[in-house]
């Protein structure tokens, strides 16, 4: 079964995002708390771009 190009988009980011802010990866981020924010804002940002992009 062949899955469009925005759900594998969607996908993709979902696991990126999953891999970012699991535990061993967060741990980093505990002592940088703008690089967390900056992180969380880039995944908020990527997910606004794939939802408004129109695929012709």
């Amino acid at each position: 079964m062949k899955r469009s190009p925005i759900v594998q988009r969607l996908l993709a980011l979902f696991v990126a995002g999953w891999l970012v802010f699991d535990f061993p990866l967060a741990q980093l981020w505990v002592q940088q708390p703008m690089a967390l924010f900056a992180l969380w804002g880039a995944v908020i940002a990527a997910l606004a771009w794939v939802m408004e992009r129109r695929d012709d």
